[in-house]
């Protein structure tokens, strides 16, 4: 019988740290007395329970365990990892924790917690009640939803505009995940997916997959409650019939394994070396050192990517754990092309997936790439993009003659300029540093085509906006919107959706000479609907509320006789315009300026001089106040009431009220031109 061991077997780096901590503050607390335990499992594998237990860490199943131990306990995390309200139990009931979550799994609670707080709804693809998916359920601030099955999916809610982060269980199965994916895709369009499978277990069911289909039997060793135990089990029983699920050499049968002439082995990630020892030993006369390879004699190669964990941190590279007998480096420049401060954006005992650039044992050294992987990763993810017509974010690098060059992770896309607005874009370089969205119109990596199209976006983005807003919108509404242009004749405003005129004789009941003078573009406006034609997708907007029409109550305010005070706004040869109040001009005559005769108003007044004078006539309804000077200065000088109307209501040469009226028709004329 050949007995094949496949390489993979056993625990992952994560498990190892959480068993291996896991003992070390037993034995800690065995010698000082303290009590200690684990919420829940360290790990899914009762083997190595029992053996915590016998070192004296008891297991807190609830909140209300962790209230009910002594104070000053030391709690074990287990690696699946636990929710906020875990974490804010002990630190409330003084107790101290040792979180030994795994760093993948750390890496999902930050996605969620992050994309949650910003509205996103969270979709969970995994096995419910598993320790790991209740554990990341507890990082979600908002909406989270666990699917295992394509019916769990078609009974989510209409998520209408809400994005949508999809993540992963670490130990779920790969081929499972894709598939579900796919029905996300097919249903919904704002999907954003997070690969957050582990590394590890991926590697682990490829591997279990192509041995399977090798040998006549297939064992596979795991806890029974171990989820990435029970996926490789799945897998390797739709390549191998022959397929037997254990847990210790205690439950093999080998009988049944006595026609077959090619065996194989695997175990799940939280399987100890011993149990898988026992179980080949009994099966071949090979040392299990030799099959399974200690860590001493794990070979490298150049060009291969392997898993590891940040071991140390400086500005300008990082110090990788990658299971050999030395450290790899990343340098800055290899963990992107990008600029960076490392110390800013990895941390100590972070996951990391590296290439091996260069092995040299003679100085002990190891070299290797971080941006190298991201881009392979990115391009298979912009290849998947362009096949399923997927929504990409994406930041502006550089603004070069033509378009836009917008990194995705370490790939470049280019966007023409015709494709980045559905309108001209004179100026690109607002576009600099910022994160956009876009579609791919073509992917052809060999060579260097990879198009980006922001311009189906944009204008899908308006007309579902400008529907939206027809629908809600009617004649009278007051509604608001921001400056958008300006001109000569008016400002158009962006109502989210449509742009409305707001035309220069509607900004204000007063008169406005240039709208510039009133407004800047970037200005946010509160004004009603005067006019809409759905059809056109025209609309009329105005800033003349009529209960801030200033002419309300006029005739109290400015009845004929009344004595006023006001400032020139502008002068022509027949007399000078006074502004009594924001939107009330009135007319003083030039007859009507003095007691004397004057030729032109400008040679006794200036623009902006503080007048007073009497009101001589009023029209309500046509807007139009007449005033005085003359008739206020005989009045001060004493005249008799007969003589002070007859100058009040005539000019020596003409009545001022048809006066006025010329005058009016004057500057309605001048208006008009």
């Amino acid at each position: 019988m050949k007995v094949i061991l496949a390489e993979k077997a056993g625990f992952c780096f994560g498990v190892k740290r959480a068993v291996d901590t896991a003992f070390e503050k037993a034995e800690e607390a065995a010698a000082s007395g303290r009590s200690i335990y684990s919420y829940g499992p360290v790990i899914h594998n009762e083997e190595v329970v029992k053996r915590l237990e016998d070192k004296g860490v008891k297991i807190l199943n609830s909140l209300e365990d962790i209230v009910n131990i002594p104070k000053d306990s030391l709690i074990i995390l287990r690696s699946h990892g636990v929710g906020k309200d875990v974490y804010e139990t002990i630190e409330a009931a003084g107790h101290e924790y040792v979180d030994t979550t795994c760093p993948f799994v750390k890496n999902i609670h930050k996605i969620v917690d992050e994309k949650s707080k910003e509205g996103a709804a969270i979709i969970l693809i995994g096995n419910p009640g598993h320790a790991e998916v209740e554990g990341t359920l507890g990082h979600c601030s908002g909406d989270a939803y666990v699917v295992d099955s394509e019916e769990d999916i078609r009974s989510l809610p209409d998520f209408k505009d809400r994005d949508i982060v999809v993540v992963e269980q670490t130990t779920y199965s790969l081929k499972k995940f894709k598939e579900l994916v796919a029905v996300l895709h097919e249903i919904y369009y704002n999907v954003n997916v997070c690969k957050t499978i582990c590394n590890a277990t991926e590697e682990r069911q490829n591997e279990a997959a192509e041995l399977s289909k090798e040998v006549d039997s297939m064992i596979v060793i795991g806890g029974k409650t171990s989820s990435n135990t029970q996926k490789l089990y799945e897998i390797s029983r739709q390549h191998c019939a022959n397929t037997y699920y254990i847990q210790t050499l205690d439950d093999m049968d080998f009988t049944v394994l006595e026609s077959a002439s090619r065996v194989g082995i695997t175990a799940g990630a939280s399987t100890p070396n011993f149990i898988i020892k026992e179980v080949h030993d009994r099966m071949s006369e090979l040392s299990f050192e030799e099959m399974l390879k200690n860590e001493e004699n794990v070979s490298i190669r150049s060009g291969q990517v392997v898993d590891g964990v940040v071991v140390n941190v400086k500005p300008d590279e990082i110090a990788v754990n990658i299971g050999y007998k030395i450290d790899g480096i990343v340098t800055a420049a290899e963990y992107s092309n990008n600029p960076v401060d490392l110390t800013t954006v990895v941390n100590v005992n972070d996951p990391i997936k590296v290439k091996v650039l260069k092995v040299n044992e003679s100085e002990g050294m190891v070299i290797l790439s971080h941006k190298r992987v991201v881009a392979e990763q990115d391009t298979a993810a912009l290849k998947e993009a362009f096949e399923n017509n997927s929504v990409l974010k994406g930041t502006v690098s550089k603004v070069v003659k033509g378009g836009l060059n917008v990194n995705v992770g370490e790939s470049r896309v280019f966007i023409p300029a015709s494709l980045v607005s559905d309108a001209f874009e004179k100026d690109l370089n607002k576009y600099l540093d910022q994160e956009i969205e876009f579609v791919l119109t073509e992917f052809d990596p060999q060579n260097r085509r990879v198009i980006g199209n922001r311009r189906k976006l944009v204008s899908e983005q308006k007309a579902a906006a400008a529907q939206a807003l027809f629908e809600n919108i009617n004649v009278g509404d007051v509604v608001k919107g921001t400056i958008k242009n300006i001109t000569d004749f008016g400002a158009f405003v962006d109502l989210g959706g449509a742009d409305g005129l707001l035309h220069i004789s509607e900004m204000s009941w007063g008169r406005v000479d240039n709208p510039k003078k009133l407004f800047k573009v970037g200005d946010e406006v509160e004004c009603f609907i005067k006019e809409l034609d759905k059809e056109t997708g025209k609309i009329a907007l105005s800033l003349k509320f009529d209960e801030k029409n200033p002419w309300i109550n006029a005739e109290e305010k400015y009845a004929i006789g009344t004595v006023v005070k006001g400032k020139v706004a502008r002068m022509t040869d027949f007399g000078a315009f006074i502004v009594l109040e924001p939107g009330i001009d009135a007319l003083l005559h030039v007859s009507q300026i003095s007691l004397d005769r004057i030729e032109k108003p400008a040679d006794v007044l200036t623009r902006g001089q503080e007048i007073e004078a009497k009101v001589v006539d009023l029209n309500v309804e046509g807007k139009k106040i007449s005033l005085s000077i003359k008739a206020l200065l005989k009045d001060q000088q004493g005249d008799s009431e007969e003589e002070e109307a007859s100058d009040t209501v005539y000019s020596d040469e003409e009545p001022v009220a048809e006066a006025a009226e010329e005058a009016a028709e004057e500057v309605a004329a001048e208006d008009a031109e």
